[in-house]
């Protein structure tokens, strides 16, 4: 190879490495979207979940929450895998129609996962035809009952059924605040009041010991002898506060994954804190009625007078006791 040709393959070296990858069109994974879908099986047309109101009232659905398009993240999961991979690279406002197989929507029907157990094993209110039940950390539903044995299905609803899920994307969701409200009603079913703010928070850090001139030998037992030494700066941190309402309290996913859900708001809303608070308030300066509505000295006389309660007659008895003693 000549030095022209050197030359010139340097430079088309060069030209290479400073194109920018081209970044791919459209929705990609990582990006909040607000979706609004109905999905119903393939062969009896039956509701597994929608977002439309109209929907939700049409098939009688009573359920406690609000019926609108849902924050997910797109490659977490967050949707069957072949919706996902509908929506990559689509826009706002993109709709369409996804044939979910029944392997990858509730699994395929196991005649294996139908046993038959006592009825003793089962609650009493439970031992009829259609009830679910939980059992050695299973859920299932009875389909019958023939003496003392129950015969119950393990396998989900569903299984075996492919489903058809219509869809339409609705937003992307930039806000982070949103963001979070969206990740908690998706876990929760619960959308909590929150705000982000910057906090000035004190921590202590640890002290790099200072390079000593001593010997190798000298240094490593001098560390090991001295006591670790630390101090206080402030840091602005920020914190995701969020209200804790009584349905946040109670709601048993949280109970049981908060750490966990907390740490995925962290990551993916960016903030360096979730603060959980609770907001007592106050009732409105009326006091507590009778005896104590308030404590000033004029205040108890009254008090004593609202009771028909003789305020001397108290003292004088205070006093004559004293005397006996």
């Amino acid at each position: 190879m000549t030095e022209d040709q050197e030359a010139q393959e340097a430079e088309d070296v060069e030209d290479v490495e400073d194109v920018e990858p081209e970044e791919e069109p459209g929705l990609q994974n990582g990006e909040f979207v607000e979706l609004e879908y109905t999905a119903r099986t393939v062969d009896e047309e039956l509701l597994v979940d929608t977002t439309d109101p109209e929907v939700a009232e049409e098939e009688g659905v009573e359920e406690n929450r609000e019926f609108k398009a849902q924050t997910i993240v797109l490659g977490e999961g967050h949707v069957f895998d072949a919706v996902e991979e509908a929506i990559l690279g689509s826009e706002v406002g993109d709709s369409g129609t996804v044939t979910v197989p029944a392997e990858e929507a509730f699994g395929e029907y196991n005649p294996d996962d139908v046993e038959t157990v006592s009825v003793e094993k089962i609650d009493e209110d439970d031992r009829y035809p259609g009830a679910h039940v939980h059992l050695d950390g299973r859920h299932g539903h009875i389909t019958t009952i023939v003496g003392g044995r129950a015969r119950i299905d393990f396998n989900h609803p569903l299984a075996g059924d492919d489903v058809e899920y219509d869809y339409e994307i609705a937003d992307v969701v930039d806000d982070r605040e949103q963001r979070a409200a969206g990740l908690f009603e998706m876990y929760l079913d619960v959308e909590p009041e929150l705000e982000i703010e910057v906090d000035e928070v004190e921590e202590e850090t640890l002290v790099e010991p200072e390079e000593d001139s001593g010997t190798p030998e000298e240094s490593r037992e001098d560390d090991e002898d001295a006591e670790p030494e630390f101090e206080t700066e402030v840091v602005e941190k920020e914190t995701l506060y969020v209200e804790s309402t009584p349905e946040l309290t109670m709601n048993q996913q949280w109970m049981f994954s908060k750490q966990q859900i907390a740490q995925d708001v962290i990551d993916k809303v960016g903030v360096d804190r979730v603060i959980v608070q609770e907001v007592i308030e106050g009732a409105g300066g009326m006091g507590m009625p009778g005896m104590m509505g308030g404590m000033g000295g004029g205040d108890i006389e009254d008090a004593l007078e609202d009771v028909d309660v003789d305020a001397d007659e108290i003292v004088e008895e205070l006093e004559g006791a004293a005397d006996e003693e």
